[in-house]
């Protein structure tokens, strides 16, 4: 067997395993994230607001959260804007330092068992301890933010760029299938609490703990698997490591306008992953205050989204090899904006519909993202990956909280989730105008790097 083909299982090899931390982070993002977390931080919330609510009143007393008095059904939204507006800063630090370590994998798993050991402790969330809650999702969310820009950098190193589109599409449609299961599992205990003695807060808090654990067991697999590789291509810096980072974080973000076409494709990433963050981050809270749907519907619905959507991950891919990923998530794009026009006229209790549309999301979610991501792969210089990946990440926070700020703030001001709906729409608009001026051939021939067969 020649070294070549020795050198191509060993990176096959590598893939598999690097697929394994999709699969892993999912459980967290859906069970906890998407589905469980926001609605069961928004209910302790209001039971300290508002002590003896009776069911499906709308609690009228605000928490002081730092003197700040806000709204308990805002709570969990106004975390996610703040932890995003945190990532959006410390994120580019974090890719500076991963670009500088021959230990990626280590650096990775360091920030996934953080995150996994905060998302198991929500199951201490209880009562009316909305501070617990509040603090371990702040964590948790940053950590997933700062595991990924590690885990994207990686996926340069262990994949061709022709191979690009196929292995970021396996990645998320295997994370869209690990994070299904889990959450089937919980279905079933939410489902049939009863049988198995718990409350709904108990099952919820029991679904909690699955995600989290099941978030740090599977990381161990990209960990044994993928191999630590040396640095290279890095910007000289004198000092020690968080010098250095700093040193080539301020060096990068001077010589960024030589990206023009990385860096406008940053802006429009910025903008429609602004519209898809907040489908995904409200849709539970929105299918359950707005049109009326019980926790089991709920899981149902995005249980449904994440079995379609690793089929729409792997349609999208193969899309890619015949027209381009640039066309494919302009596509996308156009459909995710029928997504949110559905929407918004929804009537609400028809569980059927909100089925339907939960369809469309299943197809275009998975496949977007994953498009984008190898996408932008194609454009970055070499040795700035896990840096130039942070700017991606922290693109995606430094706007993404604006979607969750307006979902939380148009309920503060009229009672009703609907209202923001309609708004995600220019967020595609913006985002699919701005993506079809970025010239991709040019953007990999300015970064040096080897130009794939089709973009």
């Amino acid at each position: 067997m020649t070294t070549a083909v020795q050198e191509q299982r060993s990176l096959r090899r590598e893939q598999r395993a690097w697929y394994v931390y999709d699969w892993a982070n999912s459980a967290y993002v859906t069970t906890t994230a998407t589905v469980l977390f926001v609605p069961y931080l928004s209910s302790v919330a209001r039971a300290a607001a508002c002590p003896g609510l009776a069911s499906g009143e709308v609690c009228r007393q605000d928490l002081s959260v730092l003197g700040i008095p806000v709204a308990a059904g805002s709570l969990a939204l106004y975390v996610v804007t703040f932890s995003t507006i945190l990532s959006a800063v410390l994120l580019p630090l974090v890719g500076a330092i991963a670009d500088r370590t021959s230990k990626k994998k280590n650096l990775m798993a360091g920030f996934a068992w953080v995150g996994a050991l905060s998302a198991s402790l929500m199951f201490f969330v209880t009562g009316t301890n909305w501070q617990l809650g509040a603090l371990l999702q702040f964590v948790a969310n940053i950590c997933l933010g700062a595991s990924l820009v590690v885990y994207e950098a990686i996926m340069v190193q262990i994949s061709t760029p022709d191979e690009r589109d196929r292995v970021s599409s396996r990645g998320w449609a295997l994370g869209y299938l690990g994070g299904g299961l889990l959450l089937a599992a919980n279905l079933v205990l939410v489902t049939m609490r009863d049988s198995f003695g718990l409350s709904e807060g108990e099952a919820v808090r029991v679904s909690l703990l699955s995600a989290g654990l099941w978030w740090g067991v599977f990381t161990l697999v990209p960990y044994l698997g993928i191999r630590n590789r040396p640095v290279l291509h890095v910007t000289p810096a004198g000092g020690g490591l968080f010098r250095q980072a700093f040193g080539q974080l301020t060096a990068t973000l001077r010589h960024a306008r030589g990206y023009p076409q990385t860096l406008l494709f940053l802006v429009a990433y910025l903008f429609f992953n602004d519209g898809i963050q907040t489908v995904i981050g409200s849709s539970s809270l929105y299918g359950q205050a707005e049109l009326g749907f019980a926790t089991e519907q709920l899981i149902i619905t995005i249980l449904l989204v994440q079995f379609v959507a690793f089929g729409g991950a792997l349609l999208f891919g193969a899309a890619a090899q015949r027209y381009g990923a640039k066309r494919t998530v302009l596509g996308g794009l156009v459909m995710w904006t029928a997504v949110v026009t559905l929407g918004f006229v929804l009537p609400a209790g028809r569980f059927g519909l909100f089925l339907a549309l939960a369809v469309g999301i299943g197809i275009v979610l998975g496949g977007t993202q994953a498009l984008t991501r190898s996408l932008y792969s194609q454009m970055l210089p070499k040795g700035r990956e896990a840096e130039y990946f942070s700017l991606y990440q922290a693109a995606e926070r430094g706007t993404s909280w604006f979607g969750t700020f307006l979902f939380g703030l148009m309920f503060q001001l009229t009672d009703s989730y609907r209202p923001a709906i309609l708004s995600l729409i220019v967020f595609f608009v913006i985002g699919a105008a701005l993506l079809v001026k970025v010239d991709v051939r040019r953007g990999i021939a300015d970064a040096g790097n080897k130009q794939p067969r089709i973009v």
